[in-house]
């Protein structure tokens, strides 16, 4: 598919979602795991189990586990439940970014007038000829 005839934000390709039961059924173990381990450190932090060394490396290794099932449920949700979708995008040229128009774009001439003139102008850039 040629890229001539798109314009921005056109979308190039969509590839709807693929939905497995699988993958459906994994998230909310994960999401049972993630509740689980949720109370867990509640509950550690409401009877202060960090207050030992084991206790502190243990409500450390809570929170870690925690965060990497939630990455976990959220890659799985990605990859399998939102559509694969290419939007056209296209690198602007340099003298668009000035917000310049096209015409504009190789700047004006130099005017070879008087050279005293030029000087007035360009020390007080509000003088009138």
């Amino acid at each position: 598919m040629s890229s001539s005839g798109s314009s921005y934000g056109d979308i190039h390709r969509y590839e709807p979602a693929r939905e497995s039961t699988a993958a459906a059924i994994a998230i909310v173990l994960l999401t049972i795991v993630e509740v689980v381990f949720v109370f867990l450190f509640v509950y550690g932090l409401m009877f202060s189990w960090a207050s030992t060394e084991a206790g502190n490396m243990f409500m450390g290794a809570l929170l870690a586990l925690i965060f990497l099932d939630l990455a976990f449920i959220l890659l799985l949700y990605r990859k399998e439940f939102l559509p694969d979708v290419m939007i056209v995008k296209k690198r602007r040229r340099k003298w668009e970014d000035l917000y310049t128009r096209e015409e504009d774009k190789d700047g004006v001439e130099l005017e070879t007038g008087d050279a005293w003139e030029t000087v007035k102008r360009a020390v007080y850039p509000y003088y009138k000829k």
